[in-house]
Order: C-alpha cells, then sequence, then structure tokens
C-alpha cells in the first residue's frame, strides 16, 4: 500500500492493485478506481509504472483521459520524448489535440522538430494550425505560455447574452473566472469577474459595468516580468495582446507557478556556478559539462590570485607567518561578498529593488559591510593577539579583514546592479564568481598592507 500525503491532501490508494487490474486486463476495476483519483496522483502513478503498464494504459484509458494526466505531469525533456514515442502516433496526436494549447506547447517543446511535425500533421488543421503559431513565439515569452482558450465576449452584449455565451463556451475554457470584453475588432476594452457577471441586472450592457482598467501583457514580454504581475495583483489569469490591443490568449497561474519555479532554479543554478541544475539521474558527462565551463573560467581567476601572491613573495618569504592568515582573510570576504549579492539578487528578482532604490541599496550594504568589517577585524585583532603574542600582526590582518569585508559587500552589492542595468541576468554574478573576484582584492589588500608595514612587523 502506498500513501502519499501532505499538509492539505490525505490521499491514499493501493498501487500494487491497480497495477495488477492492469496485468489481468481487468479494465472496469482499473477505470472505476484509477479515474477516482487526482489528476496529480495519476501522473505519479503513470510516472512509476513500467513501460509494458504504461502501454496497457493506452488501451485502457481514452486519449481525452490521458491528456487530463499530461496536463499535470511534470517531466523533463527526455522522459517526454520517450514517454510519447511508446504511444502509437495516432493515440498520442489524439491525445495532444484534447489538451490546452499552452500544455500542449510546454509537450511538443520538448520533442525535436521532426517529431513535432509529425503530430501535427496528424491533428485537424484548425488544431495544428493554432499550435504552430504558439511555436512560434520565443520560448520564455507571453506568447509562448499563453492558451487561447479563453471567453471574450463583445462589449455591446447585455448580461443575458453574456451569460448565453458562457454556458456555451464555458466548457472548452481554461478559466472562466474572468470574462474578458472586447470591441469589433477584438481589441481588448475591459474585463469582469464571473462574480461581477452573475450579480448584474440581465438587461445591463457590459460596457456599463465592466472594468476599462485592465491590466495585460504583450506577447513578447518576458515571463519573470510576468510573474512579477501575477504576484502584485494576485491575478488568476492575465489576459495577452498584440501591439495593436488585440486580444490573443490568457496566461493562468498554474503556468506562471511553474514558470516560478523554473527562474528560481535557475538563478538558484547560476548563483553556484553551474549552467543548470544537475538532474539527479543525469550521466556523469552530461553534468560535468554543465560544471565545466563556470569551472575553467574560475580556474583562470584563480591563476591571477597565484600570480597576485607571487608578487609579494618577498613579503612572504621574511614573514612567513602572514601565510597563515591568507585562508581566513580570502574566506571572510568571499561570505560577505556572496552575503550582499544573494540579497541583491533576491530584491531584483522580487522586484523591490527598482531604479530610486538603487542607489539607496548600495548605501546600506556600504554601511552594512563596514560595522560587520570592523566588529569582526576587532575580534581577529584580539584571537591573533593572544594566539601569537604579536600586536602588530594582530592590527595588520584585523585591518585587511576589515577593509575586504568592506569592499567585498560594495562588490557584492554593485556588481549584480550594473549587470541587471545592461540587461543581463543579475543571478550571472554567480556566488564563485563573487568569491574568486574578492580573492584577489582580499589578498591585495592583505599583502599590500603587509609589504608597507614590513619593517614594523
Amino acid at each position: 500500500m502506498i500513501e502519499e500525503k501532505d499538509e492539505k491532501r490525505d490521499v491514499s490508494y493501493d498501487e500494487n492493485q491497480l497495477i495488477q487490474w492492469l496485468i489481468d486486463g481487468d479494465i472496469d476495476e482499473f477505470r472505476e478506481h484509477f479515474l477516482s483519483l487526482h489528476a496529480y496522483d495519476q501522473a505519479q502513478f503513470y510516472e512509476k509504472v513500467g513501460p509494458d503498464i504504461r502501454k496497457t494504459m493506452y488501451h485502457f484509458l481514452s486519449p481525452a483521459e490521458m491528456a487530463e494526466i499530461y496536463e499535470a505531469i511534470e517531466l523533463d525533456d527526455e522522459e517526454i520524448e520517450h514517454f510519447i514515442k511508446e504511444m502509437d502516433p495516432t493515440y498520442a496526436a489524439e491525445m495532444l489535440s484534447c489538451m490546452y494549447t499552452d500544455d500542449v506547447v510546454d509537450v511538443l517543446n520538448e520533442l525535436d522538430e521532426n517529431d513535432r511535425d509529425n503530430f501535427l500533421e496528424l491533428m485537424d488543421e484548425e488544431t495544428a494550425e493554432e499550435i504552430s503559431e504558439l511555436l512560434g513565439y520565443e520560448k520564455y515569452t507571453a506568447g509562448s505560455l499563453m492558451t487561447t482558450e479563453y471567453v471574450s465576449i463583445q462589449e455591446n452584449s447585455t448580461i443575458r447574452s453574456a451569460m448565453n455565451v458562457l454556458r456555451k463556451e464555458a466548457p472548452n475554457a481554461e478559466t472562466i473566472y474572468y470574462i474578458y470584453v472586447v470591441d469589433e475588432n477584438h481589441r481588448l476594452t475591459g474585463v469582469l469577474s464571473l462574480r461581477e457577471l452573475i450579480l448584474a441586472d440581465e438587461d445591463t450592457l457590459l460596457r456599463d459595468i465592466m472594468n476599462d482598467r485592465v491590466v495585460y501583457v504583450k506577447l513578447t514580454d518576458d515571463q519573470e516580468d510576468i510573474a512579477q504581475i501575477f504576484k502584485d495583483y494576485n491575478f488568476v489569469a492575465v489576459p495577452v495582446v498584440d501591439d495593436q490591443q488585440v486580444l490573443q490568449g490568457i496566461i493562468t497561474v498554474d503556468d506562471i507557478i511553474d514558470v516560478i519555479d523554473e527562474e528560481a532554479s535557475d538563478d538558484y543554478s547560476k548563483l553556484a556556478g553551474i549552467s543548470d541544475i544537475d538532474d539527479i539521474d543525469a550521466s556523469p558527462l552530461k553534468a560535468a559539462k554543465q560544471r565545466l565551463p563556470w569551472l575553467v573560467m574560475l580556474l583562470f581567476l584563480g591563476m591571477i590570485t597565484a600570480t597576485l601572491m607571487g608578487q609579494f613573495e618577498a613579503t612572504l618569504e621574511k614573514v612567513a607567518l602572514l601565510a597563515l592568515f591568507i585562508p581566513l582573510i580570502s574566506g571572510t570576504s568571499g561570505n560577505s561578498g556572496t552575503q550582499a549579492l544573494a540579497v541583491v539578487v533576491r530584491g531584483i528578482a522580487t522586484g523591490e529593488i527598482d531604479e530610486k532604490s538603487k542607489l539607496k541599496m548600495i548605501f546600506r550594504e556600504m554601511g552594512t559591510g563596514l560595522i560587520t568589517g570592523i566588529a569582526c577585524g576587532l575580534i581577529v585583532v584580539g584571537v591573533v593577539f593572544l594566539w601569537k603574542q604579536s600586536l602588530m600582526i594582530g592590527l595588520l590582518v584585523g585591518t585587511a579583514i576589515c577593509c575586504s569585508i568592506f569592499v567585498a559587500t560594495i562588490a557584492g552589492s554593485f556588481i549584480p546592479l550594473l549587470i541587471h542595468k545592461l540587461g543581463i541576468d543579475p543571478a550571472v554574478a554567480s556566488g564563485p564568481f563573487i568569491t574568486t573576484l574578492n580573492d584577489i582584492t582580499s589578498i591585495l589588500i592583505y599583502l599590500g598592507l603587509a609589504t608597507l608595514l614590513l619593517g614594523q612587523i
């Protein structure tokens, strides 16, 4: 017996029994119990079982029923391609035709171009044309996220006629929480909630009660900006228009949740200094390919650190004790820089940092760096003095740490803001990059001060 639980759902089902019904060919028992499950649990079962069991499921479930599973499934590109190719092409094409267009686009984007074209040829002409148009939009934009299954009604319609249209269109719409109002040229002019529509007098015209201050997005808007709009306004859906204000589709909150998860994973991977988060099932070669570019770049930056230390070889030879504190100083400054980087990247991602607050953020981080630097410096002076009985060495290391933390905090806050200003994702100012950069500056500060004070050490 498998039990799946979370804070909001208490679901249990017998996975082994479902598999046994499939093996025995007991279609009635399987359908009765399987179709009573939530789509998420159906998808989880579908992902877990082997290819032979899945092939039996294709005989037991209609393409429309399988479409509901694929709308709830979360697979990477290799798994999607593998699962789709298990199906009979005609069955797969019919299943895709039963899905909402935005979900179909997500699935087809994971296939190679030849497979996409083959499935589109098997679909009816109207559906294939609609999906092809969505596939043509640039990835990560509103056009690629939107669905064309929505309800729009002419602004000169009465509430009575609007309700008739809604009853007719609702079965095929992805959401009917918002009803979008358009003019005779299908330009977006207003919006109504379902609640407002139900409560209004039947003879009232839509244009008299609609909200004409509509928040919308353009076809080319970036998905990260769209996610911010959903967060700010708590929308369930948002309309998508072209440059002429013609309504093209809507984006629903379930797709934006996926975007938020995707963007968070992407930012985390960049902060970790890799091109993408490793799939736990990825081969060592694939994982190495993802990590190697950053490591090679950081390797060359590390050579700069080694070269700098070579310039102070005479200083280190005279006072070998200085080398003992290099990891302490570089590590502390790197940690401080990474902290500032994380705060700023998060602020940019959530919209808390805008053009007006950037300067304020830099000054705040400068103050933070100064305070933390002085505090850490004083602690180090005391520790080194008690440890090595040398006040001068303690003052040198403490001053170096204070200055390094101050500079690292400024770098960690300023660099992502600069990169963002240039139109580049600030997350590329990754933790390893900032750490390596701060290694260089901290060693330059430390050994530079040591050289100046060499006669007094």
